[in-house]
């Protein structure tokens, strides 16, 4: 009779490496199209560009890419042949919270205005114009060397990377405001379109 060998508690622990990724350390960078961000003035907070060093800190959760490739099933004599079909790509949303500013919120509806403006069909049309692209950084909860040993240095380690190409924001959520919410801060979704991702090195563009 086949047996495998007793796995004992000892043994998980030397295989859970790092002591687990964990989901609350990471980062996220956007990054807004030029022509995008030349008229970030109009709706914006008036510098004219989008502060992608403050997104990092005020972007609350957003998720690592899920892997979709779609199957095509072929009928033959009473069976199915499932062959590769396309690969789709899932609609990808943060979470931001909002400062008093409001400067992450007008910086998006400005993106958005730019794409559809508020009060007839106009909007740029050319999709170099509106979209960007942004970088999801899975992070280590220690620093490490060049030799691979950890530290405490002000530098974290990138345990994954995914790039986003050609995303532009199709919605941003609403903000409900009520008398009975107190000791909570206001935040907001914004979700994107993408035209693909991909992981890629860690540390390559960091």
């Amino acid at each position: 009779m086949a047996q495998i060998p007793t796995r004992g508690i000892s043994q998980f622990k030397s295989k859970l490496i790092g002591g687990g990724a964990r989901p609350n350390l990471f980062e996220v960078d956007v990054t807004f199209p030029q022509a995008v961000n030349q008229n970030l003035g109009i709706q914006g907070d008036g510098d004219g560009k989008f502060d992608s060093e403050n997104f990092r800190f005020l972007c609350k959760s957003a998720a690592l890419p899920g892997s979709n490739v779609a199957s095509i099933e072929v009928p033959f004599r009473g069976r199915t042949l499932k062959v590769a079909g396309d690969r789709t790509f899932d609609v990808w949303t943060v979470t931001v919270i909002n400062d008093e500013n409001f400067s992450h919120r007008r910086a998006f509806e400005a993106w958005m205005q730019n794409v559809a403006q508020y009060g007839d069909h106009s909007g740029m049309t050319d999709p170099a114009d509106y979209m960007g692209n942004a970088i999801v950084y899975q992070l280590g909860r220690s620093a490490s060397n060049q030799q691979g040993n950890n530290t405490t240095g002000e530098e974290s380690r990138i345990l994954a990377q995914y790039r986003f190409i050609d995303i532009f924001p199709t919605a941003v959520s609403a903000i409900d405001l009520s008398y009975d919410s107190s000791d909570t801060i206001e935040e907001f979704t914004v979700e994107f379109q993408v035209q693909y991702y991909f992981p890629e090195k860690p540390g390559d563009g960091a």
